[in-house]
């Protein structure tokens, strides 16, 4: 039990041009430096892209990528009687879905060379939708690694 205040969740605020606050969380994960506007000017143009490329709304298309790339379950690490087993749980709570979510999308946009982040982004929500791309590889990687570690499950608590 701790000493201190319990922390005050002060929300996300929605971003300015689309009303949305995952919209809005992801421009902060994009975000280096606390170059804000430059964050939000890549992940604006990337939303222009996909617009322009799927004739859809863009704002339901990366929440749809974002749906398909959020893990359900993780393996973590458990140490019992010298021996470390992979663990698979849940993934708790939306924020870490959401965490691991953008972290892979990001990762693996950063991976493509020779053109613009915005573009890199868009080709791999894209990607995503489409059922491939390294995002959604990764998600896959640690589901089977969950799925073939379910006999460690009785360790999780």
């Amino acid at each position: 039990m701790g000493r201190r205040k319990k922390t005050i969740d002060r929300g996300i605020k929605s971003d300015y041009k689309y009303n949305n606050p995952i919209l809005s969380k992801f421009i902060n994960y994009i975000m280096e430096d606390g170059k804000k506007t430059v964050a939000c000017r890549v992940v604006y143009d990337t939303l222009d892209i996909i617009k322009e490329k799927t004739k859809k709304d863009p704002i339901e298309v990366f929440e749809e990528a974002y749906n398909k790339v959020a893990p359900v379950l993780e393996v973590k690490s458990k140490r019992i009687g010298g021996a470390t087993y992979q663990v698979p749980v849940e993934v708790r709570g939306g924020n870490r879905r959401t965490q691991l979510a953008f972290r892979w999308l990001i990762a693996a946009a950063k991976t493509k060379k020779g053109k613009p982040m915005s573009e890199k982004l868009a080709e791999e929500i894209l990607d995503i939708i489409g059922g491939t791309g390294a995002a959604m590889k990764k998600k896959e990687d640690v589901q089977k690694m969950a799925e073939a570690n379910r006999a460690f499950a009785h360790f999780a608590r």
